[in-house]
């Protein structure tokens, strides 16, 4: 998420630039040159010392809510402290500008909204989105998150309320991948809302209408991904909590550099974390058995994500996909059971059941007896006690993945899953969860968090200016994750790395997504074919918006390639 790209702009045209944030730690030579001496107090400050106050002040706000708005604030007036403060206090910091707080800010983002963050697309700007788009104050975007509100995290359709998603995760890209905050943009797309409180809310800032049909959904975001890419050439889109997320993706994915995290990103980091849990089952991928709770998007995405590694391991698509049962609402979903199943859940839907319907959760667990059992209903507390305990009867090491989100939405709580399997469990959620100690050893949790991931793919796209990003650069990105992991961590029992090294995986990621892109001749910046994996990483890095180098203005002009090649 940029900084406030409106904050101490004189009215003007819209090529006209911020200026600049007065800073603390700015010498007194700097202020003066950036025409800022006066502004602030006469003192120099360490990064240390102001990351301290921000601290300090963040602790002051009594609830996650207060917290949330204090840390949008702070964005706003001073992006470079604000991301200093994510890289340095990451796990402190990312709940609370994302899952699980994001989602509270977005029920009541119309009730807390103090200045624009963001740019609203209405259904009733078809025919000149490209005129609303060119409004952006920030001259150069090369990333935005896209949504429609229709279905935000596990919460439904909250319509311009969902703005919070593009907002935060655009902060996401920044603070795990360095990705320039100038050159980022939330976008919400309002087509109007069927949520009956939302359209009787006089707070409620968006369009009072219901939701646009589908068709006109469809020739909206053909005109939208048009304007896009006539405004700024080659940006990378990502889709983002869209009810049926398949149709923009099926439409744009081979003709645009776009993405969506839901199905594509949810999909690869889980399975970064179900390869390196397989890994420590010693059960061959022949015999697993994996039982998801949810047959959504998101769901269906994580189980394709897997099938792919399946066959990459020998099987072939049809062995692959018949390791997987789905259970939705009305059960364990079959091809016979009667009710016409979405497009999505055909793909996965048994054929072998022998006429018989398992009407819930628990009777598909106990027929399948499963080594994999995966959340994605936000249905709390779906994994019972009863079932926990048989998967750790069937399995030295059952491998039980609760990413419903937020934590409040989650399957178990992870003491629940330590609890009942008797500290074997290879665990990991969508949200976080506090270690735990259990007869007198501490366990901690593994998130599942596409934060693991979207950031170095989109980084990667970026910078190898590919022109689409295709499932096999997706595939990447979770190979690349599983595989950076220390040995200190994996000795820890750790399914993914240490959050606090995410600017490091997101390099490793990003390096990988772009040799994909170049095995596929998808790449449009040739040059770094020509370096190996050391300098490649190199150069990624030298591209990473740094909040910590903000003092030297000067950085030079050259390309930072020249002096690899």
């Amino acid at each position: 998420m940029p900084p406030n790209p409106f904050s101490g702009l004189p009215l003007g045209p819209p090529e006209s630039k911020p200026l600049p944030q007065p800073d603390t730690s700015h010498s007194i030579e700097l202020r003066k040159r950036l025409g800022t001496h006066g502004l602030i107090p006469p003192s120099v400050e360490s990064h240390a010392l102001q990351a301290e106050r921000c601290i300090k002040q963040l602790e002051s706000k009594k609830t996650s809510i207060g917290k949330y708005i204090y840390l949008s604030n702070l964005r706003n007036s001073n992006a470079n402290l604000f991301y200093r403060l994510v890289i340095d206090h990451m796990a402190l910091v990312t709940p609370l500008i994302y899952t699980p707080v994001v989602g509270e800010a977005c029920l009541r983002w119309s009730e807390i909204y103090q200045q624009p963050e963001g740019l609203y697309l209405s259904y009733s700007d078809r025919g000149s989105l490209y005129e609303v788009l060119k409004n952006w104050r920030q001259p150069e975007v090369e990333m935005t998150v896209v949504t429609d509100g229709s279905r935000i995290l596990g919460l439904g359709d909250l319509g311009i309320n969902g703005m919070g998603i593009p907002v935060g995760k655009l902060a996401l890209y920044t603070g795990c991948a360095g990705i320039d905050p100038e050159k980022t943009l939330p976008l919400m797309l309002d087509l109007g809302t069927d949520n009956e409180e939302l359209l009787k809310d006089h707070f409620y800032m968006g369009s009072r209408r219901n939701r646009v049909s589908a068709d006109e959904e469809r020739l909206f975001l053909d005109e939208l991904m048009v304007a896009l890419n006539k405004a700024w050439p080659g940006i990378v889109v990502q889709f983002e909590d869209f009810k049926n997320p398949f149709p923009a993706l099926e439409r744009y994915q081979y003709k645009y550099s776009c993405f969506n995290d839901d199905i594509q990103g949810t999909g690869a980091v889980i399975l970064a974390g179900v390869i390196n849990a397989l890994q420590r089952t010693n059960v061959p991928v022949r015999d697993q058995r994996a039982v998801f709770m949810g047959a959504g998007s998101a769901g269906v995405g994580v189980a394709k994500e897997i099938v792919s590694y399946f066959m990459k391991q020998g099987l072939t698509e049809d062995e692959a996909r018949k390791c997987f049962w789905f259970v939705d609402t009305k059960g364990l979903i079959t091809t016979d059971r009667g009710d016409k199943l979405a497009d999505h859940k055909v793909y996965f839907a048994r054929d072998d059941n022998d006429g018989k319907q398992f009407k819930d959760l628990p009777e598909t667990v106990n027929y399948v007896k499963p080594t994999i059992l995966m959340g994605l209903s936000t249905m709390q507390g779906a994994f019972t006690e009863t079932i926990i305990k048989e998967m750790a009867g069937w399995n030295k090491r059952p491998i039980i993945f609760p990413l419903s989100n937020p934590s409040d939405k989650a399957e178990c709580t992870f003491e629940e899953a330590v609890k009942w399997t008797d500290g074997r469990v290879l665990f990991a959620s969508g949200s976080p969860f506090d270690d735990i100690i259990y007869k007198g050893k501490t366990y901690s949790a593994g998130q599942g968090n596409n934060m693991y991931v979207f950031p170095g793919i989109g980084l990667g796209s970026i910078l190898c200016k590919a022109s689409h990003i295709s499932q096999e650069m997706i595939y990447a990105s979770a190979e690349a994750l599983s595989t950076s992991l220390t040995n200190n961590e994996t000795e820890h029992g750790r399914l993914y790395p240490e959050v606090k090294r995410i600017r490091e995986v997101s390099v490793i990621v990003a390096r990988q997504v772009i040799r994909q892109a170049q095995k596929e001749n998808l790449d449009r910046e040739p040059s770094l074919r020509d370096l190996d994996d050391t300098k490649l990483d190199l150069w990624i890095k030298a591209r990473m918006y740094d909040p910590t180098a903000e003092n030297s203005l000067e950085k030079g002009g050259g390309s930072p390639l020249k002096s690899l090649l």
